[in-house]
């Protein structure tokens, strides 16, 4: 070992400056086919090429990140699967305790997080940083290389570190050639900067203190608001009192003898279900004895068949069927049969004891012999237990609702002799079954 190496335990390594991206593009290719392993090229801007020119191998880190993202995958449908489906069910309107189209989002974040916090921290992990510092930084002619000016740096951590023979290979094409020594200043911090870091450290629990006040301490005072934002305006709120106006309240009736627009319903037929210029009941809950030929005299006018603003068609037919699975089918079935899931979780609860009333089959003799405006009102003011559904749905709604009712009873009964055997008959819908059961109707 010459003289040179002996004193290589002293040196960080040996720097070599470019002038120009062609020179480290040379001198990296030199330094890779040497053998060297402990060494890096510093360049003022991204270098194209440069990676295969040291011989850099590709990063792993996406394969990690991949790992820890199909991790998160797992982890977010798991979590969801076992408190929705497994450890806590929750039936919602009949819908399945578990699908993967509705738990998609919550994947999908987790994902995210499981991947961009593996692809921050491994990437710190596999540069082994942070390194806060370095003896390259005590150069002077190094702090070009931020500017204008190219370096490679062979460490002295090499085992095939030699001192002469790297200075040659860094001197060819190079502008200057130094070797860098070891830092061996103390990397104690400042005594004030212990002081600064016991403050913060005892402000931040600042935050938390006011948070545990305000979760467990009471005032009378109201909240300080450092930027009130929209939390003050000059206008009043409802159900407030006022002394503006004669009546002391901030809220105002209606004027009298206006309606809003859109809610002028004039027409008898599409809006209440009986003739043009019937008397509409003025209860909004009907009792069952209004219904059916048994109401006698107090009977409205109700209308057989269907308004004169709606067009029966296949349309308006697939219309009704989606609403009736969405507000029906929970406690009617989707067939119509009074079997739904709210039906049932009712009797398995033994909820007649409260006063729950079973919901009827729609395709029984006496639901059969409600008139179309019979069943449009119970629809949308409910009837026996079952509340109405005059906000939710639009008057057209229901109407097309009572046309895929009447489908259902003209579909249910036809004769099932025709299906497969071993197999539930259950036949689909369609408009002619609606003008039947219409026609029916009128001839009654």
């Amino acid at each position: 070992m010459s003289d040179q190496n002996q004193n290589s335990s002293e040196i960080h390594g040996v720097v070599g400056y470019y002038s120009d991206v062609d020179g480290i593009m040379n001198a990296s290719r030199k330094i890779r086919d040497a053998g060297y392993k402990k060494w890096d090229a510093y360049t003022p801007f991204p270098v194209h090429g440069i990676d295969e020119a040291m011989g850099t191998k590709p990063t792993i880190l996406p394969w990690i990140v991949l790992g820890m993202g199909l991790t998160g995958l797992c982890v977010g449908l798991g979590l969801q699967w076992f408190t929705n489906a497994y450890d806590y069910k929750f039936l919602i309107s009949g819908k399945p305790t578990w699908s993967l189209p509705a738990n998609i989002p919550v994947t999908f974040e987790v994902i995210i997080l499981f991947s961009a916090y593996t692809a921050f921290f491994g990437m710190l992990a596999l540069n082994k940083l942070p390194h806060l510092s370095n003896p390259l930084h005590k150069l002077e002619r190094f702090k070009r290389v931020t500017d204008d000016k190219f370096a490679i740096c062979v460490e002295s951590k090499d085992p095939n570190f030699d001192l002469a023979r790297v200075s040659k290979l860094l001197g060819v094409g190079s502008e200057h050639v130094e070797t860098c020594p070891i830092d061996t200043t103390k990397a104690a911090l400042p005594i004030w900067f212990h002081g600064v870091a016991a403050i913060l450290t005892c402000a931040s629990f600042i935050p938390l203190a006011l948070a545990f006040k305000g979760r467990f301490a009471t005032s009378e005072k109201p909240q300080y608001h450092v930027w009130p934002d929209m939390d003050f305006q000059r206008k009043r709120k409802t159900q407030t009192a006022w002394e503006g106006f004669p009546d002391g309240r901030a809220m105002r009736l209606p004027v009298a003898g206006t309606v809003a627009t859109g809610e002028l319903r004039d027409d008898f037929e599409l809006y209440h279900g009986v003739a043009q210029g019937t008397a509409v009941p003025a209860s909004v809950r009907y009792d069952a004895a209004l219904f059916g030929s048994a109401a006698g005299a107090d009977r409205p006018e109700w209308l057989a068949g269907f308004p004169a603003a709606v067009v029966v068609d296949e349309p308006f037919l697939e219309r009704g069927r989606a609403r009736y699975g969405i507000y029906c089918a929970v406690c009617h079935g989707n067939q119509g049969n009074g079997v739904g899931a709210v039906a049932l979780r009712a009797e398995n609860l033994d909820a007649a004891k409260w006063g729950w009333v079973p919901p009827k089959a729609l395709h029984s003799d006496n639901a059969k012999a409600y008139s179309n405006g019979e069943l449009f009102h119970i629809a949308s003011n409910g009837i026996s237990t079952m509340a109405g559904y005059s906000a939710q749905v639009p008057a057209k709604d229901r109407w097309a609702i009572v046309a895929y009712i009447r489908a259902i009873q003209a579909t249910q009964a036809l004769d099932p002799s025709a299906a497969p055997q071993d197999v539930e008959f259950q036949p689909v819908p369609t408009i002619d079954s609606v003008r039947v059961s219409d026609s029916g109707a009128d001839g009654e």
